[in-house]
């Protein structure tokens, strides 16, 4: 059955959710995080939704729900830029069938798409951690998936706020889009693997033409409803990594300056 819950999201606060008399048990709650910063540029925006309303209506997604063990997953959906854009948030869905995710994604589809300045993957991963924390399911997994075309850049620091998700036991995965150079010191998916993503069995996925989007999205729904596939890959919080995760903000103009005002006198 498809359920609409009303949660409303506040940015700087907690978000909350009505009381429901009856909490459903699911094998994961799964908030979509799903990046639509100025880089991307409108074309590309539209192929990413298109691959997501693909995703939810595909045969091998619903399956993937349906053979867990609950027979069913509590989904949540926003978009991000160098902030949360509040209008985009699709509160928690029950899906427990093709009806259901076939709601979802008209429901999406439904949208306007448009893009927003900045990059900060540290702001997507605070709302979508207090999601999860809100939610009335009774989920066995708890899964942040964050898409995204280049590095932390307004914000704070990223690792710190994955490190915070992660300890809380929360799995953070990553779609590194790397259809444009993003400028930094190493590539994309590299910084998603030792910056952005974190816990049992996270994994990144990259994406290089836009032509792939769907079935890269598929691909990584399905793998984080059904666990297959990721190979079990633990990144513990407390491990130094080796990928510079202030990258992004380096390349602003004037870091230094913000870092070290004494270099202005």
């Amino acid at each position: 059955m498809f359920t609409t819950l009303a949660l409303f999201l506040t940015i700087s606060g907690t978000p909350s959710a009505t009381p429901v008399a009856d909490v459903a048990q699911v094998d994961v709650a799964l908030v979509l995080a799903v990046d639509m910063s100025g880089s991307m540029d409108l074309e590309e925006a539209q192929v990413q939704r298109r691959g997501y309303v693909e995703a939810l209506r595909h045969p091998d997604f619903i399956n993937a729900v349906t053979a867990g063990l609950n027979g069913r997953i509590a989904v949540s959906y926003f978009e991000w830029a160098g902030s949360v854009n509040e209008t985009s948030v699709i509160n928690w869905q029950l899906i427990d069938d093709a009806q259901d995710a076939a709601d979802l994604a008209e429901h999406l589809a439904s949208r306007p798409v448009f893009t927003r300045r900045g990059t900060s993957i540290s702001n997507a991963i605070t709302v979508a951690s207090k999601l999860i924390s809100a939610s009335p399911y009774d989920a066995m997994r708890r899964v942040v998936d964050i898409s995204g075309d280049g590095p932390n850049n307004l914000g704070p620091p990223v690792d710190p706020a994955r490190n915070a998700a992660v300890a809380s036991g929360i799995v953070i995965n990553g779609l590194a889009i790397i259809i444009r150079p993003s400028g930094g010191t190493v590539s994309l998916d590299r910084y998603y693997a030792d910056c952005v993503i974190g816990g049992p069995g996270s994994f990144v996925l990259p994406v290089h033409r836009p032509e792939d989007f769907a079935v890269a999205i598929r691909q990584k729904l399905v793998m984080e409803v059904s666990r297959k596939g990721s190979g079990m890959r633990i990144i513990p919080v407390q491990m130094t990594p080796p990928t510079d995760c202030m990258m992004g903000e380096k390349l602003r103009p004037g870091f230094l300056d913000r870092i070290y005002p004494e270099l202005e006198k």
